[in-house]
Order: structure tokens, then C-alpha cells, then sequence
């Protein structure tokens, strides 16, 4: 079972080395603790982790469908559901977050770095529990898309391919409970917090300053930096006949997976960030020098120009051989 009674109160272990008080503790939480349990649920991936591959199909059909579907008819607000939903998504994030973190840092500092990259210990405790409801919730997170679609918003590829190949790979890591799941975890609970509860924000018509948009993709970008690095440690030590509780598949797919997601998050940060706003200095750049232009007597179509007089003469509202006084136009003979 993994726990022991306190005279003072019922204490559980976690085989990661941090140990837990039973008021401390969700009631679901404590069911990870027993070593049956937890065995239950990755037999229960092992053998289902393949409908996940249905779901992302099914998925993208959908979407596809349903912008279709919208092309010929008005875009649904949904502002107060789209509040609701993110501000959802942005709770269970952070309560997420707050309960994977402690059992990360005692790990690092008890057992080594490395330890949390190589080890699936963190699959029985809390960080197992979390761990279990991040790959679950993969599933009802393609709803944000249903916004997209529904409010006939631009459907970029970066979107709908990470939301369809991250509940693929979650399930699929669950069979064995991958090492790697306690970064992957980790760090995806971080980054949606404050996604989720800025996607929130936003949705209630608070004005968000860029750098927090700015903050948030290189979150993101951070995060496949570092899913590309533990999956080099993992190789690695397996290569040299080091222990890593990681399969040789996992490492593969992962390693594709972060790799395809650095890049498409990276381009995604140049054009929003870098291209569009050069763009539009250039543009407005551009615009300035054609007034300035104009004002020094050189027209874009060449004609002169005299105190703002191009190719023709303007006296008393006369202008292209039309009179014009008071609004009306009268042609002059």
C-alpha cells in the first residue's frame, strides 16, 4: 500500500522520497499510493492507448467539417462560454502545477537530476495521480478548438496538429508510465496556467499587455527545448547500458514530436513577433516618406505637386475642370 500509520496521523510514502501526511492529500490522490492501483492503469493504457489514434482522427475531421460547415454562416460570439471553459482549463493547470512541483524539487535534491529524467518512481504519489489526469485530460482539451471554429477564427497547423499528436503520445507514454512523463507533465502544467488563465482573461475583454503574449510562446518554445534534451539523456544512457525508464520507441516518437513542435513554435514566434511588426514599420515607414513627398512637391505618380495641388489647378473648389461649392458639383464650362 505504501503507507504506515503516525500516532498523530496516517503517513504515506512515495517512492520518489517525499512522503505525505493523509490531510495533506486528495482522497484520489491517495489511491495512487497502492501499487495495485497504479498497475491498473497503465494495463488499462497498454491496452487502449490505441484509441487515441480514432479520437485524433475523428478530431480532425471534425474540425475540417465544422469550417466548412461555417464558410456560408455567421460566427457564434461564445464569449461567455469561451470565460468558462478557459478559466476551467486555467484552475485545473495551477492546482496541477502546485501539486506536481513539490514532489519534482525533492526528487532533484534527494536523488539527482538525472533521477527524475530515467525514473518512473513519480508514477506512484501525487505526481502520479497528476501525472494520470494530464494524459486524461489531452482528450477533452481538443474542445478549444470548437471555439476556433465556431467563432470562424483563424485555424492555424501548429494548432490542431499539437493538440492531436500531444493525446496521442500522452496515451501512448502511458503504457509504460515513461520517465520522461514527470518533466513532460511538469512543465505543461506550468505553461497552461498561465496560458489558460490568459486565454481567460482575454475572453473577458481585459487588455493584455504583448510581452505577456511574448512570455507565453517562449514558454512554449523552452518547453520543446527541454522535451529534445531529456530525450538525449535518455538515449544517451541507454546507449551506454545506463538503467532509463524509458522504451527506445518512446524515445523515437518524442524525439520527432518535440523537434516538429520547436520548429513550428519558433516560426510561429518569428511571424507574430519579429516579421509582422518589420512589416508594418516598413509599411508605415513607407507611408510617412509619400507624405513627406508630397509636401516637397513629388508625387508617387510623378505629376507636380504645388501646396498639395497635383497635376491640376485648384481655385475657389475648381478642381478637374468640376465647380464645386457648397457639396455640390457643377460641371464647369
Amino acid at each position: 500500500m505504501g503507507a504506515m500509520n503516525s500516532t498523530d496521523n496516517r503517513i504515506y510514502v512515495g517512492k520518489s522520497g517525499l512522503n505525505y501526511t493523509e490531510s495533506s492529500l486528495f482522497f484520489f490522490e491517495r489511491k495512487f499510493f497502492d501499487d495495485a492501483y497504479v498497475e491498473s492503469k497503465r494495463e488499462f493504457m497498454s491496452e487502449s492507448w490505441h484509441v487515441s489514434i480514432y479520437y485524433a482522427l475523428a478530431y480532425c475531421v471534425l474540425i475540417f467539417a465544422g469550417q466548412w460547415y461555417m464558410r456560408s454562416r455567421p460566427k457564434f460570439d461564445l464569449r461567455r462560454p469561451l470565460v468558462a471553459w478557459s478559466l476551467l482549463l486555467a484552475i485545473f493547470s495551477i492546482i496541477g502545477t502546485i501539486r506536481v512541483w513539490p514532489e519534482f524539487i525533492s526528487a532533484v535534491y534527494t536523488k539527482g537530476i538525472t533521477h527524475t529524467m530515467c525514473s518512473s518512481d513519480y508514477a506512484h504519489g501525487v505526481t502520479g495521480a497528476w501525472s494520470w489526469f494530464f494524459i486524461m485530460s489531452k482528450l477533452p482539451e481538443l474542445g478549444d478548438t470548437i471555439f476556433i471554429v465556431l467563432r470562424k477564427q483563424e485555424l492555424i497547423f501548429l494548432h490542431w496538429y499539437h493538440h492531436a499528436t500531444v493525446l496521442v503520445y500522452c496515451w501512448f507514454s502511458g503504457r509504460d508510465f515513461a520517465a520522461s512523463g514527470r518533466w513532460f507533465s511538469l512543465m505543461n502544467y506550468t505553461v497552461h496556467s498561465v496560458m489558460y488563465s490568459y486565454y481567460a482573461l482575454r475572453a473577458l475583454r481585459f487588455k493584455i499587455p504583448k510581452w505577456v503574449n511574448i512570455t507565453i510562446t517562449s514558454g512554449q518554445i523552452l518547453q520543446m527545448i527541454v522535451g529534445i534534451y531529456i530525450n538525449c539523456v535518455a538515449y544517451y544512457r541507454k546507449s551506454t547500458g545506463q538503467p532509463c525508464d524509458v522504451s527506445d520507441e518512446n524515445i523515437k516518437w518524442a524525439s520527432i514530436m518535440y523537434l516538429s513542435y520547436f520548429v513550428l513554435f519558433f516560426h510561429f514566434f518569428y511571424q507574430t513577433y519579429v516579421s509582422k511588426p518589420k512589416q508594418l514599420k516598413q509599411q508605415q515607414s513607407e507611408q510617412q516618406k509619400e507624405k513627406l513627398n508630397g509636401s516637397n512637391g513629388v508625387a508617387k505618380n510623378g505629376d507636380a505637386v504645388q501646396n498639395g495641388k497635383n497635376g491640376h489647378h485648384y481655385t475657389n473648389g475648381v478642381n478637374n475642370g468640376h465647380h464645386q461649392l457648397n457639396g455640390d458639383v457643377k460641371k464647369r464650362l
